[in-house]
């Protein structure tokens, strides 16, 4: 009797074992699947503004849904051509703000060591952005034949304008002293001519010449007083202005030329 009763016992033990084993694995798996749904997600709201975006941006959704989003763990959203999405991001036109941003960062890590020292100044006008050179990092006095620095200078500016298609406007201007001698009757012609050359450099320099224009405004758009040397010096230069609006702006020029004048004394210009 004793030896089944012992028998009986080690049998009831054996089971026990067993069954707290199990209890631990299926702990352990409910807590895996719990885990897993958590991960699995959506956020439907999210989802939603994504989604939205996309048809705004590429006119249809670039995105192969099979199933719609329910937040739960069978929720799938399938992109099968990924290089799609990136060929209609690239096509997409960079927004002109944008665009004019870069471009004046640009200019302004390129011209930088001239702006240092006063002799050239970037500033914005809305979209369009002007680079104002003082004549003498340009040209020598009284000349309009660029100097080796003036070069240069504009060869590092072409680097940056040649591969953009925004028509480009390059102003001459001067101070009210007048100059007469065999090339240049008046400030007029002198500061015509100083803009046709800035314009050639540009265009040798890979600049398309359809994008270009040269205009001579003389003094008659001083930035400071001509009655001191330094006031004179500031009005001596030459503006080159990168509109944002177009190729059509340079066509419509001839005419804004006689609308915006700030003088009614005619303006001469090189086209």
């Amino acid at each position: 009797m004793s030896r089944r009763r012992r028998r009986h016992q080690e049998e009831h033990e054996n089971h026990e074992r067993w069954l707290v084993s199990y209890a631990d694995f299926i702990t352990l798996l409910f807590a895996f699947f719990v885990v897993m749904y958590a991960v699995s997600q959506v956020n439907e709201s999210k989802y939603r503004s994504l989604s939205s975006a996309l048809v705004n941006a590429f006119g249809t959704s670039p995105l192969a849904l099979e199933s719609k989003p329910s937040g739960s763990a069978n929720t799938q959203v399938a992109a099968p051509d990924a290089q799609y999405i990136a060929r209609k991001v690239a096509a997409q036109p960079v927004p002109a703000k944008t665009q004019a941003d870069q471009l004046e960062r640009r200019l302004g890590e390129v011209l930088a060591p001239l702006s240092a020292n006063g002799q050239v100044k970037v500033t914005r006008k809305g979209d369009d952005i002007q680079v104002d050179i003082r004549d003498n990092a340009l040209f020598p006095v009284g000349q309009a034949t660029p100097s080796p620095g003036s070069i240069r200078l504009v060869n590092a500016l072409s680097g940056v304008l040649a591969p953009l298609d925004s028509p480009i406007k390059v102003e001459g201007f001067s101070d009210n002293v007048p100059i007469r001698n065999a090339n240049y009757p008046s400030n007029w012609e002198l500061s015509a001519a100083r803009a046709g050359s800035v314009v050639r450099l540009l265009q040798e320099n890979g600049v398309a010449a359809e994008r270009l224009v040269a205009i001579g405004r003389a003094e008659t758009r001083p930035l400071a007083d001509n009655a001191s040397e330094q006031g004179r010096a500031q009005n001596r230069r030459v503006a080159i202005t990168i509109l944002a609006r177009g190729k059509e702006e340079l066509a419509a020029l001839p005419a804004a030329l006689t609308e915006d004048a700030s003088s009614p004394t005619p303006q001469r210009g090189t086209p």
